[in-house]
């Protein structure tokens, strides 16, 4: 073990934390952190990954037209969705995917609605699995009873519940009279892996005939099932595939697939030396992105948890709770690539990315910008730009329940190319803006868009604008 090189103060750092933390995977991951494996690639073996490894969408061989094929194709698949994460940033409680999308209906309905139409059209039998954290595990089994009459098969299982670490002695918080839940943390989807296997969940499965996995971010509404993708695996035997999807300026921050001594690897942001960040950044050379959109094959799954080889890039995540500094230890499922076989990327259109991570996503979502069909948010076809218009959105829209109030209707904006909008602003009903529009109240005034008016091309900073 990587025990062998920590210095004397951390091995009894680690000896003291096997003595008080059970968990074998959360000692693997201190133990690793604190041996300091290189978290930096050589900047010079970077290459641009071909067209082999990063495989063209437009590529792919159609799926089968037989619908029976189609079935045992889809009998292969369980999809899984990342479901850790709380409502919090955007003013909600409860899981994330319990926040309304679009007509009355959730992240989760949408789901559920999508597969329960596969299920029914090709008399197949895709079950759903919700990874949970501890955050949300107890409400999402509540939640979930509302499907049981549904053709979805649903199971969840918890990830990993790990402690957090006092950055002063590397003791466990709990251990500080922290027993609350602010004492642990779930230890990012790289846990999605050992999770699975040892909930038992992935035995199970596999005893079921089932062959992959379709893992995604469970606010991510572009994730759909697609035939061509699985059809592509199956009959190339790739074992681990990532979506990926050409950068604009808003991902300059996401993490990227490199072609690295001989394999397909992730390389995020965090392990670029510093003299290299804005070139990593560069849209020229970095021209892909990570979508979070996985797909992996279970036996390989199985084969590398219980070998222990899945030793993703581990990032520190250093909080503080009650004025106490710790840190939390924590691995993404993208990074696993490079322990797979035959892994590959797949070059996607950007209709499969179109996570809601604010107000300002869940704006683009709600207006004619998209329809909503069999649980599909499809976009608009009147929209000649093929990129999504910019929108920015005040504090005072940042929790759902303020930005509904302040919209009595959700505006058009097939025309618009940019929004901000701060300050005390409320909107009409029937509003349609085009071009870059700019709304910006001054302190103290209440501004009010009229029902009905159209803005193009305006900034707006009081009554005396419009």
């Amino acid at each position: 073990m990587a025990a062998a090189t920590l210095s004397v103060a951390d091995a009894e750092n680690l000896n003291n934390l096997k003595s008080s933390v059970a968990e074998k995977g959360f000692i693997n991951l201190v133990a690793r952190y604190l041996s300091g494996e290189a978290q930096h690639v050589e900047w010079s073996k970077i290459q641009t990954p071909t067209d082999e490894v990063v495989v063209p969408y437009e590529s792919l061989a159609p799926a089968p037209e037989d619908p029976s094929e189609t079935q045992k194709l889809l009998d292969k698949l369980v999809v899984l969705k990342l479901n850790g994460g709380l409502g919090t940033t955007m003013g909600c409680t409860g899981p994330k995917s319990v926040i309304e999308v679009r007509n009355g209906l959730t992240f989760l309905d949408l789901i559920v609605i999508q597969i329960e139409n596969l299920n029914s059209k090709y008399g197949c039998n895709v079950p759903l699995l919700l990874m949970n954290s501890f955050n949300t595990h107890d409400d999402t089994l509540k939640i979930v009873e509302k499907y049981s009459s549904s053709n979805v098969e649903i199971h969840t299982f918890n990830q990993s519940q790990y402690p957090r670490l006092v950055v002063d002695d590397f003791s466990p918080l709990p251990s500080k009279g922290q027993t609350g839940k602010d004492g642990w943390y779930p230890p990012g989807h790289g846990d999605v892996f050992p999770s699975l296997r040892n909930s038992g969940k992935l035995d199970a499965l596999l005893s079921q005939g089932k062959e992959y996995v379709f893992a995604a971010n469970s606010d991510n509404l572009g994730a759909l099932v697609d035939l061509k993708i699985l059809n592509h695996l199956v009959h190339n035997k790739n074992e681990y595939c990532m979506e990926v999807t050409p950068k604009t300026l808003a991902d300059v921050k996401g993490g990227t697939l490199i072609s690295y001594e001989g394999r397909v690897q992730l390389l995020e942001i965090a392990q670029v030396p510093d003299e290299h960040v804005n070139e990593f950044k560069s849209i020229e050379k970095f021209k892909i992105f990570n979508t979070n959109n996985l797909w992996a094959n279970l036996k390989a799954i199985k084969r590398l948890v219980e070998a222990d080889a899945l030793k993703m890039e581990i990032i520190p995540n250093p909080k503080e709770v009650d004025g106490v500094k710790v840190l939390q230890l924590e691995t993404a499922a993208g990074a696993a690539i490079r322990f797979f076989d035959n892994a590959i990327g797949i070059n996607v259109p950007r209709s499969r990315f179109l996570p809601v991570k604010a107000t300002s996503d869940l704006l683009l979502v709600q207006s004619d910008l998209y329809t909503l069909e069999d649980g599909f948010v499809i976009r608009n076809k009147a929209r000649k730009n093929p990129a999504n218009p910019s929108i920015e959105l005040g504090p005072e829209f940042k929790k759902v329940g303020n930005f509904l109030n302040r919209f009595k209707s959700i505006p058009s904006i097939v025309e618009l190319d940019s929004l901000k909008v701060t300050g005390d602003v409320w909107f009409g009903i029937g509003i349609t803006l085009k071009g870059k529009v700019s709304i910006v109240a001054k302190p103290e005034v209440k501004l009010e868009i009229p029902d009905g008016v159209v803005l193009e091309n305006k900034e707006i900073n009081g009554p005396e604008d419009l």
